[in-house]
């Protein structure tokens, strides 16, 4: 079959590769009919998540067409159409009885990202995000297959379209998360950092739950052009407005919103001091996006943090979260929570994920793709590949 996989740091290519198998009895193969490349592939294309392999395939967000199921699936069949979280849970340990699918104990062979973790176990395992979360082969491809097949793929109806569906694998929920951690509310004020996938997802997800004032801040203009016509954001660009912070407390009577949501992550567009530091690997992450949030928070309020953290920042101005009495939410999404309620409010047309693809390739021009994402040309928002 072909697939999206790595080979170094800005290299990606569709090779010819193994069909996979049927290997554990809840397995299931899946004909892939729609996958996306994500913001968190950008990372893994850049050279900066380890534990990537040559030769990995990528790829977290996919859906597609049952082919065939383990002896012990119960659920699906052979046809069904269905979406795959970008988590792999078990459904049965400590935390999947939690609900908490992204910290599933037994589904990960590698030793996930905390570098302090002592003998702790580590996270779930993700679809195509490096050896550290288990190097399951991704689904950039043809063909997946699908482990813990019992906990996680939902069916989709007929009467949606894959684009309308796609996003339920990852970029959706946690949106849709970020704005639950946050608390948002009827009534509340919220600024989003970031106008990529996963922040016009909050911005979606923050107005259906009844938002009344939603800031964005990024520095391309279009991402922030179709955010305010679609989701009716204030933009704030950081190129104009060195200080996004600043203008938010100004324009909330001097208090700050009561959440802020930052989908950038720890690839941030930082100081010169963070720049060096990175480069030196001195340093893991920016921290300008969470002092930013910091900095916009009204005291009491909350810090939901969707964008991925690796390793170790300078300047997380603790005092000053201390001083506010902020609370912080964090980390990685528990998909298969949130996806029958996002389904729901999709068939219902409370949302409208789809809305955001720019781009639309064949598989085979999935390195095109990246580029075009990477590189935000021709006003790029998302792309959707089909096999």
């Amino acid at each position: 079959m072909k697939a999206l996989t790595y080979h170094g740091s800005n290299k990606v290519q569709v090779d010819n590769v193994p069909d996979p198998t049927l290997r554990e009895l809840d397995d299931i193969l899946l004909r892939v009919t729609a996958t996306a490349i994500c913001g968190s592939d950008l990372h893994l294309y850049r050279g900066k998540v380890p534990s990537v392999q040559s030769g990995d395939i990528l790829g977290h967000e996919f859906m597609g067409i049952v082919e065939d199921v383990g002896s012990g699936v119960t659920d699906l069949k052979r046809g069904d159409r269905v979406v795959i979280p970008f988590v792999i849970a078990c459904g049965s340990c400590f935390h999947c009885r939690l609900a908490e699918f992204s910290a599933c104990e037994t589904t990960n062979t590698g030793d996930g990202g905390a570098l302090n973790a002592k003998d702790m176990r580590p996270p779930a395992a993700l679809f195509g995000f490096s050896h550290m979360y288990g190097g399951i082969p991704g689904g950039q491809a043809e063909y997946v297959r699908v482990p813990k097949a019992n906990v996680g793929p939902i069916v989709v109806p007929d009467a949606l379209s894959d684009d309308q569906v796609l996003f339920l694998s990852d970029i959706l929920p946690t949106g849709y998360q970020a704005a639950v951690d946050g608390g948002v509310t009827e009534g509340s004020t919220v600024a989003i950092f970031g106008a990529g996938p996963v922040g016009l997802m909050a911005a979606a997800c923050c107005r259906m739950l009844g938002a009344e004032k939603i800031f964005m801040v990024d520095q391309h203009p279009y991402r922030l052009a179709f955010a305010q016509q679609a989701y009716g954001v204030v933009p704030i660009n950081f190129d104009d407005d060195e200080d996004p912070a600043e203008l938010i407390v100004a324009q909330t009577n001097r208090r700050g919103v009561d959440v802020s949501i930052d989908a950038v992550g720890f690839e941030a567009k930082g100081s010169t001091t963070e720049t060096i530091l990175t480069t030196l690997k001195l340093e893991a992450s920016s921290g300008k996006a969470l002092r930013q949030c910091i900095a916009a928070t009204r005291r009491g309020g909350t810090v939901s943090v969707p964008g991925v953290y690796v390793g170790f920042i300078h300047g997380f101005l603790f005092g000053d979260a201390f001083d506010k009495g902020l609370s912080f939410k964090m980390g990685q999404t528990h998909v298969q929570k949130h996806m029958p309620t996002l389904l729901d409010a999709i068939g219902e047309g409370r949302l409208d994920p789809g809305a955001i693809i720019t781009h639309r390739m064949k598989l085979v021009d999935a390195a095109e793709g990246y580029r075009v994402f990477d590189e935000k040309e021709e006003d790029c928002r998302k792309v959707v590949l089909t096999p």
